[in-house]
């Protein structure tokens, strides 16, 4: 039984071989987790059914080797202490041993496995669940790695400097769309779509098996256009929106691309997910809702969309250095909140009050903004004879207050309301 002892391995011929190997020594065994991912592939992306395998195969070859269980059945709760510790000391493929995020991962298989078959009322099954829940390992509470602004127009530029257009178009399609590696590869030749007058990027089953679509900026709809008219016959050929006569762009091609431009950019190091994190923590920073932000990146859970909260977060600890010299200003000499007359405060609090639409930026002076006036000068901003009462209450509010840009800003707005056919 000393072959079974070998670790589970992913090469297609090892698979093969571990699978023979425990229908040879355990048939009921290797009959039940076969019907197991049989029936689990109807309702589990290939990349979980594939996880479950080497979890079920190395769970298959350590029983064959340190018991004299069979059967699932058998399997008891002494055995899976066993095996996890056993687990626990595997080589891994970056490491001396696996990492937590694997084990983890495997153990939760297993778990899964147990728990489906038990609620199926299988005859192999145990009685009980012999995996418990605190067996799965805590996951490193990490935030996920992004790129600075810097970094990452440092990046953007590099790409468009490229001399290969797949360069340029894989890195801008990654960076704009937050697309997953594999999402990106899987595009089907006719994944970009129009809806009204924007274009929208399909994306396919992928991770998480939810379609979702993407919409895509001006000049990665350029990009796509011309990638289109240059390689439709490949793109046909090969029913990928990304391929060209050196066939579908696969994984490790777009991975090799992503790593290459970030060395040329002297950034170090980058992996394609980043790329993804690096857009989920940008629109974060600016003021996009969570709820948008998990649409665009398809996640099902907010839950996951919050980790890009935690990652604003510490942004913002590390801007904070920046702004100490204009919060002083502002925790300068001040009254004490008890002294303070009521009608003092509401005119101290409004001396530089800004008036908007349907209330007060109370924001102090020496404060900036990044979102001051945002959707005044907005291009797509529109108004017209009806607004013109507010307007005027708004550029006469900024002139009490010497406030000389806002007060311009609102007498373009009011020609241009007045000038405009009701």
């Amino acid at each position: 039984m000393s072959a079974a002892a070998q670790p589970a391995s992913t090469a297609p011929d090892k698979i093969g071989d571990d699978w023979q190997t425990i229908a040879a020594l355990a048939p009921q065994m290797a009959s039940t987790m076969g019907r197991y991912l049989t029936q689990a592939s109807t309702f589990l992306a290939p990349r979980s059914i594939d996880a479950a395998s080497i979890a079920l195969r190395q769970l298959a070859l350590w029983l064959l080797e340190h018991t004299d269980v069979t059967a699932i059945g058998a399997v008891t709760r002494n055995d899976i202490e066993d095996f996890t510790l056993w687990l626990a000391d595997q080589p891994g493929q970056k490491g001396p041993v696996l990492s937590d995020n694997t084990r983890s991962q495997r153990i939760h298989m297993l778990r899964a496995f147990f728990a489906r078959i038990i609620e199926w009322d299988w005859d192999d099954a145990p009685r009980r669940n012999p995996v418990l829940k605190g067996d799965l390992p805590s996951r490193p509470d990490s935030l996920p790695k992004f790129l600075d602004d810097a970094a990452a127009a440092k990046l953007m530029a590099t790409a468009r400097a490229a001399t290969d257009p797949r360069d340029r178009l894989v890195v801008e399609l990654l960076a704009r769309t937050g697309l997953r590696a594999r999402e990106a590869t899987g595009l089907d030749a006719d994944a970009v779509v129009r809806v009204g007058d924007g274009h929208w990027l399909r994306v396919p089953v992928g991770k998480l098996r939810n379609d979702r679509f993407v919409p895509l900026h001006p000049q990665l709809v350029e990009l796509l256009d011309d990638w289109c008219a240059t390689n439709t016959d490949h793109i046909r050929a090969h029913r990928r929106l990304l391929a060209d006569h050196r066939g579908a762009l696969s994984y490790d091609v777009l991975h090799r691309i992503v790593k290459r431009t970030a060395k040329r950019a002297g950034i170090g190091h980058v992996h394609p997910h980043q790329l993804r994190h690096t857009l989920a923590t940008q629109a974060i920073n600016r003021g996009m809702r969570l709820e948008a932000i998990a649409a665009l990146l398809g996640h099902r859970s907010m839950r996951m969309t919050l980790t890009y909260a935690r990652i604003a977060d510490r942004v913002v600890a590390d801007e904070y250095a920046t702004v100490t010299a204009q919060l002083d200003s502002i925790y300068g000499p001040t009254i004490e909140a008890s002294l303070e007359p009521a009608n003092m405060g509401r005119l101290r609090r409004e001396a530089h009050a800004r008036m908007l639409g349907n209330g007060l930026c109370t924001r102090p002076v020496e404060l900036d903004c990044r979102m001051e006036s945002a959707c005044e000068t907005c291009s797509y901003f529109s108004t017209g004879p009806e607004f013109v009462p507010v307007l005027l209450r708004q550029r006469d509010h900024a002139r009490d207050h010497d406030q000389p840009d806002r007060a311009a800003l609102f007498d373009t707005l009011i020609t241009r309301a007045t000038e405009e056919p009701a």
